[in-house]
C-alpha cells in the first residue's frame, strides 16, 4: 500500500511537470453565417450561429465582440482620437465628419440567444456586451446566435463600399466578431482604425448577392461549377436567377473577409503542390497592365515564405484590389491600386501583404500589443524576399528601416515598443516602432545569433508557434532553443526600452611589436562585437567579442573568438601581436548590422 501511494505521488509530480510545461491553452469558435445583400444602398441583414468552447481555466459569464463598422460615424472613439490627435498625418476625422449619414457605418443587433435562449445585450459604440444566462465553465461550449442588420460605410479605413478604386464592397471585420480572451483576460478594446485580434476556428458563411457581382475572400467556394465567375465552368444547365448564394468554407482562421464587384477580372496561377493563387481586379481599372504584369513574381513571394519560414498551409490564397493601402486577412489580401501606381510599389506591398500570412495570421500575434511583431517581422522579410526575387542585389536588404530608426531617435520623441498601438503619440512614431525597429529586432538578431541560427529560428518558430498566438518571449525561447544562446536581454533592451547603442574604437597604442585596443562602450545597451582589423598589406583580420550574458558566441567560420564583454564595462581592451604600424583600420560592425546610433565613431583610419 505505500509502493502504491508512493507510485501516486511520483505520478501526480509528474503530470504537475508536464501540466506546467504545456499549459498554453488558447479559445476556439465556430462561426455559421448567413447573409444577405442589398447591392443598391449597401446594405445586408444577416444570422450567426456561433459556438464558443471555453478552453481557459476558468468560467466566463459575459462576452463581448466588436462591432466595427460602429467606428465610422462622428462622435465615435475612433473619429475623436483622428480629430484630437496631436498627429497632423491623421485626418480620417476629416473624411468621417464630410460623411452623409448613409455613408456611416452602422451594425444593429436584433436579438440574441443562448443555447436556445434569449439573453441580455447592450452596444457601446464597436463593442458589444452579453450577459450570459449560462455561465461557460472551462472545458464547455455555448451556442450563441443573433440577427444583425449592417450599413457598410464609406471607405475610410480598412473597409468600406466604393473604395478608391471603386470596388463596391471592401468587407473586412464586417461582421459581429467574438473578441479574444486569453491568460490576459478579455481584449474588448473600442477600435480605433489601427489593429485587430481574433480567436482561431471554422467558418462557414454564405453570401447571397446580385447574380452579376464576383465575390473573392476567405475560405474555399463551395461548390463553384454551379458559381461560374472564373472559380470553374459553369455547369451545363444552371441559369443563375437574380441573386447567387456564394457559400465558403474556411478552416482554421481567426478572421474571415470578402470583397464583391461587377467588373472583377478573374485570373489565378497554379503553384506545383499548391496553393492556386487568385487575382481579382477591376477590368475598367486604368492598372490592369500592371495587375496582369506583376502576378508571376506575387506567386514567387509566397513560394519564398513558404520555404524560408513553413509551408503555406492552405490550398488557396487571393490577392484582391480594393481597401485602402495593402492589408492582410484570412487567406487573402486587399491591396489598393489607387495607392501602387507603378510595378515596384505593387510588387512591395504585395510581398509585404503576403509575408503577413506568416507573421500574424499563422503564427497570430495580438497586433494591439505587440505590433512590432506583426509589422516588424513582416517587414524584415519582405524587404529579404524583395531582394532575393527581383535579384536586388542589396547587402542589407533593409537598410532603410535602419535609416528611419536613427532619424526618429534623432528628434527625441521614440517611445517603447510596448507601447500599444492605439497609444503612440504619433502615427510616425508607431510606424518606426513596428516596422522599422522591430524589422532591425531581426537583422540585428541575426548578426548576434549567426546567420544559420536565425535562419533555423525562423522556421523552429513556425513549428513552435503556428495555428497558436505566441508572444515575444516565445518567439525568443525558440531562437535560444536553436542558437543555444542566452537572449532574455536584448528582448528587454531593444524591444522593451528605448536604450540605444552607441560604440567607439576608443584608442590605440604600440606597444614593441603588439597592439593595444581600447574599445568603448557609450550607448547604454550593450551588444556582441564584430571587429575587423585591416593591415596595410591589403590582409583582413576578424574577431567576435561576445558579451557575457549571451552565456557563449554565434557560430564562427573566418573569425576568431576573443573574451567575453560585460556590459556593465564600458571599456574594453584586445591585444594584438601585430606592430601597430602595420594597421590602416580598425572597425567595429564592418557590416553595418548593429543599429548604432553613431558610426561615425565605428572606425578608425591609421
Amino acid at each position: 500500500m505505500k509502493l502504491l501511494n508512493l507510485f501516486f505521488a511520483f505520478f501526480l509530480f509528474c503530470y504537475s511537470i508536464s501540466f506546467s510545461q504545456n499549459n498554453y491553452w488558447q479559445q476556439e469558435v465556430d462561426y455559421e453565417m448567413v447573409i444577405d445583400v442589398n447591392v443598391k444602398n449597401h446594405t445586408y441583414n444577416g444570422t450567426q450561429k456561433l459556438v464558443f468552447t471555453n478552453n481557459s481555466p476558468e468560467t466566463l459569464d459575459r462576452v463581448f465582440y466588436h462591432l466595427y463598422f460602429n467606428a465610422f460615424k462622428p462622435g465615435t472613439d475612433l473619429e475623436q482620437n483622428s480629430r484630437y490627435s496631436t498627429d497632423d498625418s491623421r485626418t480620417m476625422s476629416k473624411n468621417i465628419l464630410m460623411l452623409d449619414e448613409k455613408d456611416w457605418g452602422d451594425v444593429q443587433i436584433k436579438w440574441m440567444l443562448q443555447d436556445g435562449n434569449p439573453i441580455e445585450f447592450k452596444v457601446e459604440e464597436t463593442i458589444l456586451d452579453v450577459a450570459l444566462e449560462k455561465p461557460i465553465r472551462s472545458g464547455e461550449s455555448t451556442v450563441l446566435e443573433m440577427e444583425f442588420f449592417v450599413q457598410t460605410p464609406a471607405m475610410i479605413r480598412r473597409s468600406g463600399k466604393n473604395s478608391e478604386d471603386n470596388v463596391a464592397f471592401s468587407m473586412s471585420q464586417w461582421y459581429p466578431k467574438l473578441c479574444q480572451y486569453d491568460d490576459e483576460g478579455w481584449h474588448a478594446n473600442p477600435y480605433i482604425g489601427r489593429e485587430f485580434y481574433g480567436i482561431w476556428g471554422n467558418f462557414d458563411v454564405t453570401i447571397n448577392i446580385d447574380k452579376d457581382y464576383t465575390v473573392a475572400g476567405s475560405g474555399y467556394l463551395q461548390s463553384p461549377e454551379l458559381i461560374g465567375h472564373g472559380y470553374a465552368p459553369l455547369k451545363e444547365g444552371v441559369n443563375h436567377g437574380d441573386k447567387i448564394s456564394w457559400r465558403f468554407i474556411a478552416p482554421n482562421v481567426h478572421d474571415f473577409s470578402w470583397a464583391a464587384d461587377p467588373l472583377f477580372t478573374h485570373d489565378y496561377i497554379d503553384i506545383e503542390g499548391g496553393p492556386r493563387v487568385h487575382f481579382f481586379y477591376k477590368s475598367d481599372s486604368k492598372y490592369v497592365n500592371l495587375w496582369q504584369e506583376f502576378q508571376p513574381n506575387s506567386v514567387e513571394f509566397l513560394k519564398f515564405f513558404s520555404e524560408t519560414i513553413g509551408k503555406y498551409p492552405y490550398d488557396q490564397y487571393s490577392i484582391i484590389m480594393g481597401g485602402d493601402g495593402g492589408m492582410e486577412y484570412a487567406m487573402c489580401t486587399f491591396i489598393d491600386g489607387v495607392g501602387h501606381p507603378t510595378l515596384y510599389s505593387l510588387y512591395s506591398v504585395t510581398s509585404h501583404e503576403i509575408a503577413h500570412t506568416w507573421f500574424q495570421f499563422l503564427m497570430a500575434t495580438n497586433e494591439s500589443k505587440h505590433s512590432w511583431m506583426d509589422e516588424g517581422f513582416t517587414s524584415y522579410i519582405d524587404d529579404v524576399a524583395l531582394n532575393v526575387v527581383l535579384e536586388q542585389g542589396k547587402a542589407l536588404p533593409n537598410a532603410g528601416a535602419y535609416k528611419d530608426y536613427f532619424r526618429w531617435v534623432a528628434t527625441g520623441l521614440e517611445e517603447p515598443m510596448t507601447t500599444h498601438a492605439d497609444r503612440f503619440k504619433y502615427n510616425s512614431g508607431y510606424g518606426m516602432s513596428a516596422y522599422d525597429k522591430g524589422s532591425i529586432f531581426l537583422s540585428q538578431l541575426q548578426y548576434v545569433i549567426g546567420k544559420e541560427n536565425f535562419d533555423n529560428t525562423l522556421k523552429r518558430y513556425f513549428d513552435d508557434w503556428s495555428f497558436k498566438h505566441p508572444k515575444p518571449n516565445d518567439f525568443i525561447r525558440s531562437a535560444e532553443k536553436v542558437s543555444g544562446l542566452e537572449l532574455d536581454w536584448y528582448l528587454l533592451d531593444w524591444a522593451q526600452s528605448t536604450m540605444t547603442i552607441d560604440y567607439s574604437v576608443n584608442s590605440i597604442y604600440g606597444v614593441d611589436n603588439k597592439t593595444r585596443i581600447v574599445l568603448k562602450r557609450i550607448g547604454q545597451m550593450g551588444m556582441p562585437i564584430d571587429l575587423r582589423i585591416k593591415l596595410k598589406s591589403g590582409e583582413t583580420l576578424d574577431y567576435n567579442i561576445p558579451m557575457t550574458k549571451m552565456r557563449g558566441s554565434k557560430p564562427l567560420k573566418s573569425s576568431t573568438l576573443l573574451k567575453s564583454w560585460s556590459w556593465a564595462k564600458p571599456y574594453y581592451e584586445v591585444w594584438l601581436d601585430i606592430n601597430s604600424k602595420n594597421i590602416s583600420k580598425i572597425i567595429i560592425d564592418p557590416k553595418n548590422e548593429m543599429a548604432d546610433i553613431n558610426r561615425d565613431n565605428n572606425y578608425l583610419v591609421l
